[in-house]
């Protein structure tokens, strides 16, 4: 990603089908996550939505989501959330995920990134709690991550 992603996401989403193009956009910059099929929301400083849908390539032997699905949209919600969100001095990569199974998931799913603490600029390394909740059609919780960043300075340029 750059820092440009929130400034793409406006650009974009002024279209028909600027959500679709954008989701397209960050899966063609991190290719892993094309595989849930993710689809963008909202993006804004401190809060990102997306959403996949229950769809045969992510279920599961139970015939639910499967729980690596969802670990795959909490990480890209949390990551890109992050990544307009943090000074430009700065750069994020995650460090650690711990996760929360609620109840089965099925249906389309929808996760909300939102950071746990305040997001500073700083000279020193620091970690940013992520938190994010996914939720079913109905607005239930199905699963909760709290995802570990490491946020550190960019390397100076000479």
């Amino acid at each position: 990603m750059s820092a440009n992603v929130l400034a793409l996401y406006k650009k974009l989403t002024r279209y028909p089908a600027g959500h679709w193009l954008f989701s397209r956009a960050v899966c063609m910059k991190a290719p892993y996550f094309g595989s849930i099929k993710p689809r963008f929301e909202s993006l804004e400083p401190n809060r990102c939505t997306a959403t996949i849908k229950h769809r045969r390539a992510v279920t599961n032997h139970l015939g639910t989501v499967h729980a690596i699905a969802m670990c795959n949209l909490a990480e890209l919600t949390g990551g890109v959330m992050t990544d307009v969100s943090i000074p430009k001095s700065m750069r994020w990569i995650p460090i650690g995920m711990q996760v929360e199974y609620l109840k089965k998931a099925v249906g389309t799913l929808r996760a909300v990134a939102t950071p746990a603490a305040p997001i500073v600029e700083s000279d020193a390394p620091y970690d940013l709690p992520v938190n994010v909740e996914i939720a079913n059609s109905a607005g239930e919780p199905v699963f909760r991550a709290r995802i570990a960043m490491r946020v550190s300075p960019k390397p100076q340029r000479n």
